[in-house]
């Protein structure tokens, strides 16, 4: 295997594991930190995480849907939920 097809399933690894990460999270997560959150609902943000994984795990993170569904999971990692955890432990000052 060439060192390009090593990167790129590294790459496609990494995706597929940092989308599963932020399905995960967004289920374990209380569904009313995200509303005090001011945040999406957990039904919705638990979907759009799934769907991440889905698309990344038919296609890979550099395609069409796959560098938008890599966009959401990071979007959800970085945004909301330290947002959620914010409010989990009563921190306002996230």
């Amino acid at each position: 295997m060439s060192f390009d097809g090593v990167l790129l399933l590294g790459l496609y690894g990494l995706a597929l594991a940092l989308a599963l990460w932020a399905f995960v999270d967004a289920v374990v997560r209380p569904a009313a930190g995200y509303v005090a959150a001011g945040k999406l609902t957990k039904p919705a943000w638990a979907a759009i995480t799934a769907l991440a994984a889905v698309v990344i795990y038919f296609q890979t993170p550099m395609s069409f849907l796959g560098l938008p569904a890599v966009i959401a999971a990071v979007v959800y990692l970085v945004d909301v939920r330290p947002a959620v955890r914010g409010v989990q432990r009563g921190n306002t000052s996230w």
